[in-house]
């Protein structure tokens, strides 16, 4: 028994362990994932460089390490000068919006103390939200050996990516060595599917949000902008508290502008994930919301909000995971049926 599943169940138990480690050793887990994030996102380029340009792997890498660092620093300055601001605004404003929704359903006790309770949740997520994308990168990069580890090993990972997954590979039975790296050649990529169609998803919403604020002239298109973006990292709960949370703001300029914001909302909601979604990511990645929620709930539990976010990837991998071990299992019984007998004549 031991023999015949060798290999499948030290992939379950290495995954465990490797999922496992976001837990037990939160730290060095994020660090090595940051790592690897910046990996898939640079990867197409330092492949582009080396079998196009032909540049060696090793100047690819840093050149768009250093691309990549000054496009981050830029960005951020750009986020803390001008977000920074209109969150403070908003935050300083925040009793007063709570106050004026409350006015609007005085009429009703229950449905005010209802709308007063759900309003003050919504705006905690999403302030949470909003503060927790601008303080993230910073908190990581705090310390100066983050940077250098994080850097360093993105370098290398970039630059001897698939001797490392050969590597890997090689300390499973040497029967199954090419099965192994098919099956990280194969979370790999679903992960660059998810990550890219995400990013574009999130600018793309925070652009469509913050243009629709703006030229409503509704306070506060920038926070918004960035609430919807980020939700986005939440499949499904994400854009609902974040639709939920701009209709409840603009309730407070006219109850006709709050059913505009809300049909504006379902709108792009829905081409999103009827039109935009399937178009970036397909059919690659398979999974069922039940799925996706269920995984989000436990990722909030154990890890909190980075657990959220990190719920998809994780779910993307286990999948592929007991797919690849089914499909193994499924082979060998097909291998060891013993030949059907001819008919008798």
């Amino acid at each position: 028994m031991w023999e015949k599943n060798k290999t499948s169940i030290c992939l379950a138990v290495s995954f465990i362990l490797a999922l496992s480690a976001f837990w037990l050793l939160p730290q060095l887990a994020f660090v090595v994932f940051i790592a690897l994030l910046i990996d898939l996102l640079l990867h197409p380029l330092v492949d582009h460089l080396h079998q196009v340009r032909y540049i060696p792997r090793s100047v690819g890498a840093a050149l768009s390490l250093f691309c990549f660092v000054t496009l981050a620093t830029g960005l951020i300055a750009m986020l803390s000068s001008t977000l920074a601001a209109s969150v403070q605004k908003f935050t300083h404003d925040l009793p007063t919006l709570t106050e004026n929704i409350r006015e609007l359903f005085s009429s009703s006790a229950f449905l005010s103390q209802e709308i007063d309770n759900l309003w003050t949740e919504l705006a905690s997520l999403s302030i949470t939200a909003v503060r927790s994308s601008l303080t993230m990168l910073p908190s990581v990069f705090s310390k100066v050996l983050d940077i250098i580890i994080i850097l360093f090993t993105a370098f290398y990972i970039l630059k001897d990516g698939r001797h490392i997954q050969e590597w890997f590979a090689r300390l499973f039975p040497a029967k199954d060595h090419l099965r192994v790296y098919r099956l990280f050649g194969k979370i790999l990529r679903a992960l660059n599917i998810y990550i890219y169609s995400q990013l574009a998803i999130c600018f793309l919403m925070g652009i469509v949000v913050f243009c629709y604020f703006s030229l409503r002239g509704l306070p506060y298109a920038a926070v918004f902008a960035v609430v919807s973006g980020v939700s986005e990292f939440i499949p499904v709960i994400g854009p609902t508290i974040a639709s939920a949370f701009g209709t409840a703001l603009t309730a407070t300029v006219s109850p006709w502008v709050a059913l505009q914001t809300m049909c504006f909302y379902l709108l792009i909601t829905q081409i999103n994930h009827n039109f935009v979604y399937p178009m970036l990511i397909g059919r690659s990645l398979n999974l069922h919301p039940i799925a996706i929620l269920l995984g989000i709930l436990l990722g909030g539990i154990l890890l909190g909000a980075p657990g959220m976010f990190l719920a998809v990837p994780f779910i993307v991998i286990i999948r592929l995971v007991i797919k690849d071990i089914y499909n193994a299992a499924k082979q060998r019984n097909e291998d060891e049926a013993p030949p059907l007998l001819p008919p008798e004549s």
